[in-house]
């Protein structure tokens, strides 16, 4: 016979544990996993659902302020500059000799360039290209250069290139003002704003000129309270950029 197992318990043992014993339920015990909740007491729900992105926004507007304040320095520059670019062109005094012109933009610095040959453009002649050219001639054909005549050499033909390119780009800016000025004038006094803007397209007397004519008239109509005139040359100046891209 097979040996048996007798579980013995002490005879001052209450029955009571002998029923709670035998009705113990040896079930699996449960997972629970634990979660980090940020939670707001706003039971009328005033204050809305939590966002985030707090730091970011804080940042942009440090940011933006940062940006505000380069862009006002950037701006006192500019205008600094430009008086300082006015102060020194109202100091120097324009010479009455040829070879003293030559020296004038010798001694000009390159952005002012352009504005010296609109203003001084009837000087810069045939005469004065011709005086130019002559030096050149001889410090090219010289028997014995000098590191200054070479220097010299140099200079002079830069400042050839740049003078011929500069009034060349200067004459045909005027042409095209001059033409601008035309076609604007028979815009603004069209009936058929369409047809006349397509037969200006078929002449090429639509240029970037007339965009920059417009936008002076348009500033000075909204300097002059003038909003009906600036509006129209406004949508003037959206139908002729249309035909200027196209």
């Amino acid at each position: 016979m097979a040996p048996s197992l007798l579980l013995r318990l002490p005879s001052s043992a209450p029955a009571t544990s002998i029923a709670h014993f035998q009705q113990t339920n040896m079930a699996k015990p449960r997972k629970f996993s634990t979660q980090i909740r940020c939670i707001g007491w706003d039971p009328e729900g005033v204050l809305g659902p939590a966002q985030g992105g707090h730091i970011a926004r804080l940042e942009f507007k440090r940011r933006l302020e940062k940006d505000a304040d380069a862009r006002d320095d950037f701006e006192r520059q500019v205008r600094q500059e430009k008086e300082r670019r006015r102060t020194v062109r109202e100091a120097r005094a324009v010479p009455d000799t040829v070879a003293e012109l030559v020296e004038y933009f010798l001694d000009t610095e390159a952005r002012e360039l352009e504005f010296e040959i609109a203003r001084l453009r009837p000087r810069l002649n045939e005469e004065f290209f011709s005086h130019i050219q002559l030096e050149l001639g001889k410090l090219r054909f010289a028997v014995s250069k000098t590191q200054d005549m070479e220097d010299r050499q140099i200079e002079l033909e830069a400042l050839l290139k740049a003078l011929q390119e500069g009034t060349e780009a200067y004459d045909k800016l005027q042409a095209d003002l001059v033409t601008a000025k035309n076609s604007l004038a028979k815009i603004l006094t069209s009936k058929d704003v369409k047809t006349t803007l397509l037969e200006l397209v078929e002449k090429n007397e639509l240029n970037r000129s007339l965009l920059t004519l417009l936008d002076e008239n348009i500033a000075n109509a909204f300097r002059a309270n003038q909003k009906e005139a600036a509006e129209y040359m406004s949508k003037l100046r959206g139908a002729v950029l249309k035909y200027i891209t196209v």
